[in-house]
């Protein structure tokens, strides 16, 4: 086999069922091959596989308020087939080697900000992800979808990403919730919050974890999070401080609790809490938008898909499918499927087309059979990768114009508020809200569109009506 001028291998001369396969994804166009292609969809799963154990952790704190512990299976089965639906549509829709699984920070906010914060039932929240799924599929086809990406301007964009960051390292570092977190930042009467102490053993092991994690990144191991997890987890198997799986394969159970309790949520929407809902379907809404097109930017930049013009080829697709995939989380009972940025690490294997997310979203559906060792996965196990995953999203934060005081001012806000107010919403509200007023006094008023007017008054509206109860 020879080598494509840029280094990577030319595809193999094949027949049948392959070569039609090899048309569909241009595999010859692309200067890809299967083997490649498979590698790079293997590399992809491992560095998100994460999720498998997180995603149902943080939803159980939320769905687990008044319902029978059994549900965590069937959390992990929704989360594995709403990530391979929304890949598989990634990869016969867009073509391109993105996978997608339900997003970390908007998943956070269903559970803590929506289910326990404004005390909004979780059928409900289920609904409100439904229906934002929708309008997301509406405006991926239309030119609307332009108009509220430039509504929130770049810097609040950016300090929500930074917020979520702090939000998931705190939830990781914390110990107050079921899914246990290290530990290492507890209550205190005196001064609100406090450190914790290592004669705990789940603090202890969750630390250990964190450097463990962080070495295997350091390191450049392939699903280090993933590692880090399990890595931690054997430590606390081995020494007793969690209950070691049962077993470890057992045939996948239909989350029959779960399925299709979106759209009987859609039946709790009343004059009491319409209000929290709509502010609720926005943030759900925005956070999805951006998250997903800023993804789709950034990896499709690194994989060299972007063109002259600055834009990516068929994002209207990329983004149709990943708005399908969260009405389709929705009605199988998880939060926003979102397209994920360890995709990265696939192309970087030399992963070019959507035939690398077809392997992930058969290795999405072949990890159902391993649920027992999901479920025995201890809550201080995920504290790692809540807090390395903050530390990436963190990053960000150099995009800020902190000299000019109208941006950073409503930055920071939204940042502080974020991970301090324990809402997503409560930090992107201040900070919409913030950024007009301060434009306006400055004289700036002229860079504020009538869009981001709009969306700053429905949020003091929230503010205005619903204090008492905003989360």
């Amino acid at each position: 086999m020879s080598d494509s001028p840029e280094g990577l291998p030319l595809p193999p001369t094949t027949s049948g069922w392959q070569a039609a396969i090899a048309r569909y994804f241009q595999f010859a166009e692309n200067r890809t091959n299967f083997r490649t292609e498979i590698l790079a969809g293997v590399t992809t799963f491992m560095t998100m596989a994460y999720i498998l154990v997180v995603n149902p952790l943080i939803l159980s704190d939320a769905i687990f308020l008044n319902q029978p512990k059994d549900l965590f299976g069937e959390l992990v089965i929704a989360t594995a087939v709403s990530s391979a639906i929304g890949t598989l549509l990634m990869a016969v829709m867009g073509k391109y080697p993105f996978a997608m699984a339900p997003g970390m920070g908007i998943n956070a906010f269903f559970a803590y900000s929506v289910v326990i914060g404004l005390k909004i039932d979780w059928r409900v929240a289920l609904a409100a992800v439904f229906l934002e799924g929708l309008v997301f599929l509406v405006l991926s086809v239309s030119n609307i979808r332009q108009h509220l990406i430039t509504a929130v301007p770049s810097s609040i964009k950016v300090a929500t990403s930074v917020g979520i960051g702090l939000f998931l390292a705190y939830i990781g570092l914390g110990g107050a919730t079921a899914t246990g977190g290290a530990g290492l930042i507890v209550p205190n009467e005196a001064t609100k919050t406090g450190f914790g102490s290592f004669q705990e053993p789940a603090t202890l092991l969750a630390t250990l974890g964190i450097f463990l994690t962080a070495a295997l990144i350091l390191r450049r191991v392939r699903g280090a999070l993933l590692w880090g997890i399990i890595g931690t987890a054997l430590l606390g198997w081995v020494l007793g401080v969690a209950k070691p799986p049962t077993g470890l394969i057992q045939a996948p159970i239909f989350p029959s609790h779960l399925f299709g309790q979106a759209f009987s949520g859609l039946a709790g929407i009343n004059a009491a809490n319409w209000l929290d809902f709509l502010a609720v379907l926005l943030v759900f809404l925005f956070v999805d938008m951006f998250d997903t097109i800023g993804t789709l930017a950034g990896v499709g930049a690194k994989a060299g898909f972007i063109d002259e013009n600055g834009n990516l080829p068929r994002a209207n697709q990329a983004l149709t499918a990943d708005a399908i995939a969260t009405t389709a989380g929705a009605v199988l009972g998880t939060s926003c499927v979102t397209t994920y940025v360890e995709s990265a690490s696939g192309i970087a294997e030399g992963g070019r087309t959507g035939f690398t997310s077809l392997v992930v979203a058969f290795l999405f559906l072949l990890s159902l059979l391993f649920t027992p060792i999901f479920e025995a996965i201890p809550g201080f196990a995920t504290a790692p990768a809540l807090v390395i995953v903050g530390v990436l999203m963190l990053s960000a934060i150099t995009e800020i114009d902190w000299q000019d005081l109208t941006e950073a001012i409503p930055a920071f806000l939204t940042v502080f508020f974020i991970p301090f107010a324990f809402s997503i919403a409560a930090g992107l509200s201040i900070g919409l809200i913030a950024y007009p007023i301060l434009k306006t006094i400055q004289g700036k008023a002229r860079e504020v569109s009538i869009a981001t007017w709009i969306l700053a008054a429905i949020f003091l509206a929230r503010f205005v009506f619903m204090t008492n109860r905003f989360g």
